[in-house]
């Protein structure tokens, strides 16, 4: 089963958080295999870790996206430790990053790594802790309604071809299981906390991802 950090208590994990997980070899890499089952909110083909930083959505709404950045230890990728601090199972002596986020507990719904592989933390359908103070056309509160995404990366590093596909076709995703979730409703963690937070930041290429929803939109 495409299922990792089986440390995790059984009574820790999200319920449902095995449904829909097709196996090992079905892990999505640039959205192949991907389809979200928006009766649980678990996305079939991509690799699940159950996060326990997740509740319950207030009004059960879904109507925003939310593209953010992570590295873990910043500008290092690949290093598995963004799915430990999702999981509260980061080793905060590994590096002197970690200890200023010790307490912290946090997660997104996804991560897109530098290869275009999928990582599911939180149904969709659950409140993951993600946006922190934040504000979206005068609407506090953004985890209570939407949906967010962590691209492996930072601010000043150009994203990878496969992760701008894998997005794209989870967008698509989201928006076909989620209809509230319009263009116009798809925004950066910068936009919903200005001053706070900087992510995605300039390298991610808004133009490119846009005209790509838009393109598969006409089709």
């Amino acid at each position: 089963m495409a299922i990792c950090g089986a440390s995790i208590a059984a009574s820790d994990r999200a319920p449902g958080a095995d449904h829909g997980i097709l196996g090992a070899n079905t892990v999505g890499v640039e959205g192949i295999g991907m389809q979200l089952d928006p009766a649980s909110g678990w996305c079939h083909g991509v690799q699940v870790c159950p996060s326990p930083n997740f509740n319950e959505r207030p009004a059960g709404e879904i109507s925003l996206l939310v593209i953010h950045n992570i590295s873990l230890p910043p500008a290092q990728f690949a290093t598995g430790k963004v799915q430990e601090f999702f999981q509260n199972r980061l080793d905060v002596t590994e590096h002197p990053y970690f200890a200023g986020i010790a307490d912290l507990r946090v997660s997104a719904h996804f991560l897109i790594e530098r290869d275009g592989s999928v990582t599911q933390f939180v149904s969709c359908l659950e409140r993951a802790w993600h946006a922190g103070v934040s504000m979206f056309e005068g609407r506090e509160t953004c985890n209570d309604f939407s949906v967010g995404i962590e691209l492996e990366g930072t601010d000043d590093l150009p994203f990878t071809d496969a992760q701008y596909q894998a997005l794209i076709t989870l967008t698509r995703q989201l928006q076909t299981a989620f209809p509230a979730i319009t263009g116009a409703r798809i925004c950066g963690h910068s936009d919903i906390a200005p001053g706070r937070k900087t992510d995605p930041g300039p390298a991610f290429d808004w133009a490119r991802y846009r005209a790509a929803l838009a393109q598969e939109e006409g089709q």
